[in-house]
């Protein structure tokens, strides 16, 4: 049986509505296959525009379930006192939802300007102050968070370098680092947690080891 046809009206009284405990309540009684789905209508996330030219190591944008996101923030936990970073945010996915479940700080870094500009306008339409995107090449753009969220955006020297450059912020603070479907296991510096989710890891800067 077809599943019936969304139709949910976007404003900000929804969205100041479903948050916290309230907006995951309703997203869990969705059928999980149909929560991607779900979350998208209720933020009114528009269709991708065609792809913009990539730097090297960048890989194509493909949104994060819905539920990976649901479990980083539940399993982590993130705290309304967090900074979320996503690093190659496209549309904004995670850090919408990471902001509307926890509260935190929710920050994008995503290379194409067209993802970009899109990502700010739900986020301006929304009425959500606390979440935020830039342009850049998450390589040279600046870091400040307490939690960073890396669904496979990129490959090779820039993640090479972007792990090097987390690596020095954990010399100053705690971090952590959550991953959907990359590992991060030469990283000695990380300690590693499983979650419920087959794809994600969620780790945890180790302080007072040699980095």
């Amino acid at each position: 049986m077809p599943a019936a046809p969304l139709t949910l009206h976007v404003n900000k009284a929804v969205t100041h509505l479903l948050r916290g405990s309230s907006l995951l309540a309703q997203l869990l009684a969705e059928p999980a296959h149909a929560r991607d789905a779900w979350v998208d209508a209720l933020l009114g996330m528009p269709e991708a525009p065609e792809e913009e030219a990539l730097p090297r190591g960048g890989v194509p944008y493909v949104p994060c379930e819905v539920d990976d996101i649901v479990a980083m923030v539940r399993e982590l936990p993130l705290r309304t006192e967090d900074t979320l970073v996503d690093l190659g945010s496209g549309l904004g996915r995670v850090a919408l939802i990471g902001h509307l479940l926890s509260g935190a700080r929710a920050h994008g870094i995503e290379f194409q300007p067209g993802l970009v500009q899109l990502a700010q306008a739900r986020a301006r339409a929304l009425g959500l102050a606390r979440v935020t995107f830039t342009q850049g090449d998450a390589a040279e753009a600046p870091l400040e968070g307490t939690v960073f969220f890396l669904y496979s955006p990129f490959n090779g020297e820039t993640l090479t370098r972007v792990l090097q450059r987390l690596k020095m912020l954990a010399k100053e603070r705690s971090i952590a680092v959550c991953c959907v479907d990359m590992e991060l296991a030469s990283e000695r510096w990380l300690r590693a947690r499983s979650t419920s989710r087959a794809g994600l890891t969620i780790y945890r800067s180790v302080t007072g080891t040699r980095m």
